[in-house]
């Protein structure tokens, strides 16, 4: 819209408008920036839609941009069993998510909270606590949500605390739980949550935590009796650190770096063994890898006084 503003963008030749979680824009009040966007493209062009529900909004949005639409649907294949889902009460949330994370120690986890306040103070607790996380909110900058997600993937943070700006677009492998320790506002919203677990063929759990104030709302998103974590039987020493650590290198696509040349500088020139080294990122000016928490400091030394393909290059940790 800015670059609208100032004309710095012309939109008179685009052919297809895409609107991806089209029923989230709307539900957030982005119907008139929308609209003043797609207003500026020609009438004869292509809208496409996309959305994992179909609620009423997407009706609007529907007979405003688009021209005799046709719906398509695509079948889930998700079986019942896929997704474990269990219902916890819990009066003290925070607590009641200790016991849930040590009862079950996920290697990696989702908590999804309905605010950034409490998003923040349960990320507190849960380092406090001794526990690997971080937030992911509507307010971080493009380069700090990148990195959040990043170590996340690569296992050098095991639980993403999170609104649900994390519950839509993410396709991060391997997510073992996901936890609501707060009742989402709507069935739509605990779909797109619970739907972060059980991706690429995968099981997983979905753990909802609900206070005794929202018994009856409660029936809007299951059928299932709920059950205790008193009954759980808990460790309280159990603590969950990630086991991988990320540095940062400042060199990526643009310096000709690729991640071969990182895994050799690691392993041949440092001599870390091959599977100390995990996931290696690469963007146009920087590069992340994922190193085993105890090689991580014989690591970061070595590539702070050597070199990576000749180069020498600036590194730090994450």
């Amino acid at each position: 819209l800015d670059h609208l503003s100032k004309k710095t963008l012309i939109l008179d030749k685009i052919k297809t408008v895409v609107l991806d979680e089209a029923d989230r824009m709307l539900d957030m009040g982005f119907y008139e920036d929308i609209e003043k966007i797609i207003n500026r493209t020609k009438r004869e062009r292509q809208t496409l839609l996309f959305s994992a529900t179909f609620p009423s909004e997407i009706e609007i949005l529907s007979k405003d941009f688009m021209q005799t639409p046709k719906r398509i649907k695509t079948e889930s294949k998700h079986s019942e069993n896929v997704i474990e889902e269990i219902f916890y009460k819990a009066d003290d949330i925070a607590e009641t998510l200790l016991q849930i994370l040590r009862y079950y120690q996920p290697e990696s986890a989702i908590v999804f909270a309905n605010t950034k306040i409490e998003v923040m103070d349960l990320t507190d607790i849960l380092i406090d606590a001794g526990f690997s996380a971080l937030d992911l909110h509507g307010d971080l900058e493009q380069q700090d949500r990148t990195q959040v997600l990043l170590q996340f993937a690569n296992r050098s943070i095991r639980i993403l605390v999170a609104t649900d700006v994390a519950a839509r677009g993410l396709d991060i492998k391997e997510v073992e739980m996901v936890i609501n320790a707060q009742l989402p506002r709507k069935k739509e919203d605990y779909l797109h949550r619970i739907g972060r677990t059980a991706r690429a063929g995968k099981k997983g759990t979905a753990v909802t935590l609900f206070t005794s104030r929202e018994q009856k709302k409660l029936s809007e998103f299951t059928e299932k009796t709920p059950v205790f974590a008193e009954e759980l039987h808990i460790d309280e020493t159990v603590q969950l650190p990630a086991k991988m650590k990320t540095i940062c290198i400042h060199g990526g696509k643009k310096n000709k770096l690729r991640a071969g040349d990182i895994l050799g500088a690691l392993c041949r020139d440092i001599g870390l063994a091959k599977d100390a080294v995990g996931k290696i990122d690469i963007f146009d000016f920087y590069a992340y890898v994922a190193v085993e928490r105890g090689q991580f400091t014989k690591a970061l030394n070595g590539l702070e006084t050597g070199k990576i393909k000749g180069k020498k290059f600036k590194v730090w940790a994450l």
